[in-house]
């Protein structure tokens, strides 16, 4: 399953079964359920060699995932979407990012899998500012995609009431309030949060994460 993005397994999926609203979330759970599995295959493997982490990494990036989970929930009702089961589970699937990334991590560079998804190519996949050709613009770089990233969270925050973007600023903070993350993770959570936030209709602003 895992062996195409998200979307199509969904559109697939709903192909079969029919294009309703409970089979997509059915089919949102499935891929969820494979993408879970593949993340506790690698910390089980991690644990076995020794080279996963240790107990207070662990502890640290459980409180970020509370905090992913808290700004979610406050995310989804600003923008009106809380009661909208389709999108509610896609956001549900997309948090798992987080988790497999952070074992990820721990794996040696040289045996770290193959993205499990055939995707093109987004300017964040491309290579950091020192190994682009000097042509390449300059908006194209990780630091480019951060910045885009954070304006556009920044513009969804200003278009609430002052008292949701107070609450939605406090909880966004948490995320990172248990220690540095990544650029790449720090970008994805941008990107997550984009997704909660931002109106149903609207134009993604990045293509799923896988």
């Amino acid at each position: 399953m895992l062996a195409v993005t998200s979307t199509d397994w969904v559109a697939k999926f709903t192909e079969e079964r029919g294009a309703t609203p409970d089979a997509t979330v059915r089919a949102i759970h499935a891929y969820g359920k494979c993408y879970d599995a593949r993340t506790d295959r690698l910390a089980a493997s991690l644990a076995k060699s020794g080279r996963g982490p240790l107990m207070g990494a662990r502890g640290n990036f459980r409180d970020m995932e509370e905090a992913i989970k808290e700004f979610t929930s406050s995310a989804l009702a600003a923008s009106n979407s809380s009661g909208d089961a389709a999108r509610t589970a896609y956001a549900a699937l997309y948090q798992k990012q987080f988790r497999y990334e952070f074992y990820s991590s721990y794996q040696p560079r040289n045996s770290k899998p193959a993205a499990p998804v055939a995707k093109k190519a987004t300017q964040a996949d491309k290579p950091s500012p020192s190994t682009q050709p000097e042509s390449q613009p300059a908006d194209a770089t990780p630091v480019g995609e951060m910045t885009k990233a954070k304006n556009r969270f920044g513009e969804l925050l200003e278009a609430l009431p002052e008292d949701k973007l107070r609450e939605m600023h406090k909880a966004f903070g948490k995320i990172f309030a248990a220690g540095a993350v990544s650029d790449e993770m720090k970008l994805a959570i941008y990107r997550y949060a984009i997704f909660c936030l931002g109106s149903p209709s609207a134009e993604p602003f990045a293509p799923p994460p896988f």
